[in-house]
């Protein structure tokens, strides 16, 4: 994470232990954020603001509860599901419009490549790529 923020990657939170948080006990969602909060910022020096979901299931309660920003996503490319680059690259290719916020998950050797093309496709074609909170607060 000191690498990341390093690099001027932007860290949110995406829960401690990757859980469905829409079937927990609105106590226990809480603590499941706030508990990855506190390793965030142990490693960070800054709390995160940004909650991306499991699952894409939050809920608009328990934004106000934490007092945390929800970002989702407006392509999810299904990678950890077909673990394939040309789909990957192919529904990017599709779906992609201006501030859209794609979905890829980097443990899979497919989705890092497939993320290098689309990079430098869609850059040659004028996209920016940007960090989530350019996008959300604009």
């Amino acid at each position: 994470m000191e690498r990341l923020v390093k690099e001027g990657h932007l860290i949110g939170n995406h829960t401690y232990n990757h859980v469905d948080i829409r079937h927990m006990t609105a106590s226990a969602a809480k603590e499941e954020i706030l508990k990855a909060n506190e390793v965030i910022t142990k490693y960070t020096g800054e709390e995160p603001c940004f909650l991306r979901p499991p699952f894409g299931n939050g809920s608009s309660r328990l934004e106000k509860d934490i007092e945390m920003i929800q970002v989702l996503w407006t392509i999810d490319t299904m990678d950890w599901a077909c673990k394939n680059e040309s789909k990957i690259c192919s529904t990017v290719y599709r779906e992609i419009e201006e501030n859209s916020i794609i979905l890829m998950h980097d443990e899979y050797p497919s989705s890092v490549r497939a993320a290098l093309s689309i990079i430098d496709r869609l850059q040659k074609e004028g996209y920016e790529f940007v960090t989530v909170d350019e996008i959300v607060m604009d």
